[in-house]
């Protein structure tokens, strides 16, 4: 008897659809007839068939529907003309089916309303029963699709993210955020002499750490500063549940979902300069190879001496007149420890590297709105010396303070990153070698090496080889993909991209709820309250608290991703007919995806390459002119011209410039 195998369900907008399944390499493929009307994200169980399969993918049929995993989505209400009802378009475009909202029903939208409808009946596709649209009843009208901000608002909501903090929460808030007390610094060591900065982007608001150095002519003593939030988040608290259940802040391109309310994320748990805050420092002293060599974790109070900008300390390091400018002469008695910040940062980050850890030097992307909400910019905003001394001493407090509680066999909450599955790194190989780089997939004998043997060197390496060419975001992108995604875990097993055995995140209790759930475990071991029975409590929360933590970091950066590219969208609407200079970042048999310069993507689909049929060869992996010879291959550059851009289906359709046509 063939096995029952159950997973969640994912559809396509033609009806068709795939079934991951726990454990398994690779998810199964449903034809339209064979999903008994599931729905997208339903918990279905299937039964696998033989006989031929669909690319990659084993056939499957859905035998049974668990449950739903939707119940509410977002769309935009159409009244159906001179009648009395109406439709939901879903915003998500893998919901092929419209939703049927009798008049009754629709709250009194109209036209153009984007709206949250709950479901009350999943409709059928069935040939034989016949078609019935979904049902479903409009529950929150978001405002019209042409308001400013109802289409972040929109996808906030279509994510699930919670925006509002209840009553209870507020208060306990309220009540909590009081100046710090000479009683609150009792039992902790007093670094208010010490000096120390922030180091933010310019817009931050919630600054939870600090940093301080010194040299004694033989070692640099690093103090990394982080606010104590646990101080103020009891264990099993009103606050502490909702934190717990946010799992992190978001940062949208319009606005912050905070994990916390702003009485604490923006007040009292923010160390802003000139006011005494408490903090959980890690103070480690470090010789001139860049080696840890020791370290103490300890509860501190703490007082910042100056709130410092990444612009500001890069122009005081690398212009040396930016002293004598006004808005800098105050920062003048600072400049030593810069000095200093960015030696240490150096040497912190050469031994990194000897070790083989991974440095994506990769752009982020800026997108500035106007006050509808529209975007007037989108391009890369890159990193500088300051935003990589800061990076740099939160990788050492985060690996120093993961060492120290792994060897003390203490219940943690680790950051964990596996090594790339070994297909997908062959296939990452293969893709590159058509670019004229290489990745090491053998040993000095010739044999093939597992994924358990590729060292992150090798990727290091290719990184520097590719070190300002106009292919390194392209090819930088292409590596990260093919490396398995970084979650919590509470089990220790290493960290692949830092190539270091053990590692945390202990630096961002105001944003993060596993290093909120860390500095609580610190607590108790430096008050001496981890007794057997609270160490059995760890150990019995833990796992869930990181599978539902690496579960919301998920959501919030696939909520983020969809708001870049909601921006990026409307950006270049305004820039259709335009020409733009870019990469080929993706050959596929449907098109080529190209990336420009401004980190926009796009696809020029096979239909719109001119002068010749043109066909996907997958030995090389190359676009190619059945008649002409001509190819097109991963990293070449092109100039392209913005021809279609569509909000709903979340894409830009480019085609080649007229003088890259003529080649």
């Amino acid at each position: 008897m063939k096995e029952v195998l159950e997973g969640i369900f994912t559809s396509h907008s033609k009806g068709f659809g795939f079934v991951e399944v726990e454990g398994w390499p690779e998810d199964f493929y449903i034809p339209a007839e064979q999903t008994m009307d599931a729905f997208h994200l339903d918990r279905v169980q299937i039964l696998p068939e033989e006989g031929p399969r669909h690319g990659q993918r084993r056939r499957a049929r859905v035998v049974s529907i668990v449950g739903h995993g939707i119940t509410r989505l977002i769309g935009t209400f159409d009244q159906a003309k001179n009648c009395h009802f109406g439709f939901v378009i879903p915003d998500n475009a893998k919901l092929g089916q419209d939703i049927f909202v009798p008049g009754e029903q629709s709250m009194g939208a109209v036209n153009g309303h984007k709206v949250v409808v709950e479901l009350t009946s999943y409709g059928s596709r069935n040939p034989v029963s016949g078609y019935r649209s979904p049902e479903g009843k409009i529950v929150e009208i978001l405002g019209h699709e042409k308001d400013p901000g109802v289409d972040i608002l929109s996808i906030v909501k279509g994510f699930d993210l919670p925006m509002e903090f209840g009553e209870a929460v507020l208060n306990q808030a309220a009540r909590v955020a009081k100046p710090v007390s000479e009683a609150d610094c009792h039992g902790r060591r007093d670094l208010r002499g010490v000096r120390m900065v922030t180091i933010d982007g310019e817009d931050a608001k919630d600054l939870d750490d600090a940093v301080s150095v010194s040299f004694d002519g033989n070692n640099y003593h690093l103090g990394v500063h982080i606010a104590d939030v646990t101080n103020y988040v009891q264990e099993n608290s009103a606050l502490d549940w909702e934190a717990r259940r946010r799992g992190t802040s978001v940062y949208l391109v319009d606005r912050v979902i905070p994990m916390l309310p702003h009485a604490l994320c923006n007040g009292i748990c923010s160390l802003n300069a000139g006011a005494d805050r408490l903090a959980m420092s890690c103070l480690m002293t470090i010789n001139g190879k860049g080696e840890i060599v020791d370290h103490e974790i300890t509860e501190s109070v703490i007082r910042v001496d100056e709130r410092m900008s990444y612009t500001a300390v890069r122009d005081l390091l690398k212009d040396p007149e930016a002293v004598k400018r006004e808005e800098y002469r105050k920062y003048e008695y600072l400049l030593e420890d810069f000095r200093l910040m960015e030696q240490l940062a150096g040497l912190l980050r050469a031994r990194r590297r000897e070790r083989g850890g991974i440095d994506f030097d990769l752009p982020e992307c800026q997108i500035l709105l106007d006050e509808t909400g529209m975007p007037t910019y989108v391009g890369p905003y890159d990193r500088n010396e300051a935003t990589r001394i800061i990076e740099d001493f939160m990788l050492a407090a985060n690996e120093t303070v993961a060492e120290h509680f792994y060897w003390m066999e203490s219940p943690f909450v680790y950051r964990v990153h596996g090594a790339p599955e070994e297909e997908k790194f062959r296939m990452l190989s293969a893709m590159i070698s058509n670019m004229g780089y290489s990745l090491k997939t053998t040993d000095k004998h010739g044999n093939k090496v597992g994924s358990g043997e590729i060292h992150p060197k090798e990727i290091q390496k290719l990184l520097d080889k590719i070190e300002g060419t106009p292919e390194e975001a392209m090819i930088s992108r292409m590596v990260l993909r093919s490396m398995k995604q970084a979650k919590y875990a509470d089990v220790c097993t290493g960290h692949f991209g830092l190539a270091c055995k053990y590692y945390c995140h202990f630096t961002s209790p105001i944003r993060r709820y596993p290093d909120l759930q860390i500095h609580r475990i610190i607590r108790d071991h430096l008050r001496g309250r981890m007794t057997e029975e609270r160490e059995q409590h760890y150990r019995e929360i833990l796992p869930e608290v990181a599978e539902h933590s690496s579960k919301m970091e998920r959501r919030a950066d696939d909520a983020e991703r969809e708001t870049d590219k909601l921006k990026k969208i409307q950006y270049m609407e305004e820039r259709i007919g335009e020409t733009f200079d870019g990469v080929i970042s993706g050959v596929t048999g449907w098109g080529l995806y190209v990336e420009l310069l401004n980190t926009v993507e796009g696809m020029i689909h096979v239909s719109k390459l001119p002068g010749d049929y043109y066909f996907l060869e997958e030995k090389s992996g190359e676009m190619v002119g059945e008649a002409t010879g001509r190819r097109f291959r991963l990293g070449m550059p092109v100039k392209i011209r913005v021809d279609e851009c569509d909000e709903i289906a979340r894409t830009i359709d480019f085609s080649l410039a007229e003088d890259e046509e003529d080649e």
